[in-house]
């Protein structure tokens, strides 16, 4: 299939279709000025994207859907054109609180469906409205967790059209076969959004994923920020490897090009996050060239089985999914 800037969706296996290039929303809820997200997202829209991940947690969920709503106001794109990627997040694992989530979500973003919702981690807390919740001596306040009880939930959003796909994020193959498994699934899980760049390579979850028909979504595809609070620093830096360096030269691209095209050109959707107009459009222009079979083999070869997303703060949570091999 031949990607283009115009056309570059697979579909999912319940039929509907998700671009393979998106854009992440993610930013430092402290760090980030007011307005910065609507105006990335308006941005993006006008370059091309047509797929917007975002999650309640990120705290600029308003933001976002009101940059969708002016490009559909100003006639650039109508609503079916876009893709939105909400997350139910941890606190609201429980089955009664699943359906008031998303309903804020859509509240927040002021639409009437998203296209995609997916359980953000497979880690519940407890529930309420704080996201992050610790006890006195500081420690996350986790809750039991029922992954199956909480699809039973999702699937009933999707039954009620308030979203059109389900999916997970960052579950292992054992979580991912408790859903696929569960007596009388309704909906299978059509996404596993998890880490995924030319460092961390994801060879035995591609395959698991493929065999059941689950698209992967690449969060990171281009390393992360180097932020030591949540970002594992042992491992270098993804854009100045070598290898990626010189094949971007080849192109005249840039070593994130390389990456970003790496991973849609075996299927993978990616979701770089940017808030820098420059490098939303330099994330974007990826179709005009693909990568040979030897550079793809090349690029597999640069895996170092190493994340950069570990979680570790809640390593002890007894769903805490990158214990296993995958």
């Amino acid at each position: 299939m031949a990607l283009t800037a115009e056309s570059h969706s697979v579909t999912l296996s319940d039929g509907f279709k998700i671009p393979l290039m998106g854009l992440g929303t993610y930013g430092d809820p402290r760090m980030t000025p007011k307005g910065t997200a609507c105006e990335s997202v308006k941005y993006a829209i006008d370059v091309g994207y047509r797929h917007i991940d975002g999650a309640l947690v990120y705290f600029n969920e308003h933001e976002v859907g009101q940059a969708i709503r002016e490009k559909i106001a100003d006639g650039t794109v109508k609503r079916e054109d876009i893709f939105y990627c909400g997350k139910l997040w941890n606190t609201f694992h429980p089955p009664e609180l699943v359906r008031p989530a998303l309903e804020r979500t859509l509240k927040t973003l002021e639409l009437d469906y998203v296209d995609l919702y997916i359980i953000e981690l497979p880690l519940a807390f407890k529930p309420g409205d704080v996201f992050y919740p610790k006890d006195e001596n500081g420690q996350y306040v986790y809750h039991d967790t029922d992954l199956c009880a909480t699809w039973e939930a999702l699937e009933a959003c999707k039954d009620a059209g308030l979203t059109k796909s389900l999916g997970v994020s960052n579950f292992n193959k054992r979580q991912l076969e408790l859903i696929l498994n569960k007596p009388g699934l309704k909906h299978k899980p059509v996404t596993n959004q998890i880490e995924c760049h030319p460092y961390f390579t994801q060879p035995k979850m591609m395959e698991f994923c493929k065999k059941n028909d689950i698209i992967i979504v690449g969060y990171s595809p281009l390393g992360t920020s180097r932020d030591p609070s949540w970002v594992n620093l042992e491992s270098p830096p993804l854009l100045e490897d070598e290898l990626l360096v010189s094949i971007a030269n080849k192109y005249k691209k840039t070593s994130a090009q390389v990456a970003l095209r790496f991973n849609v050109q075996r299927g993978v959707v990616v979701i770089p996050k940017s808030f820098s107009m420059k490098r939303i459009k330099e994330n974007f222009e990826i179709f005009d060239f693909s990568l040979t079979d030897d550079e793809m083999k090349a690029i597999e070869g640069l895996n170092k089985n190493i994340r950069f997303v570990e979680l570790l703060m809640w390593s002890d949570h007894p769903e805490y999914p990158f214990h296993d091999d995958f």
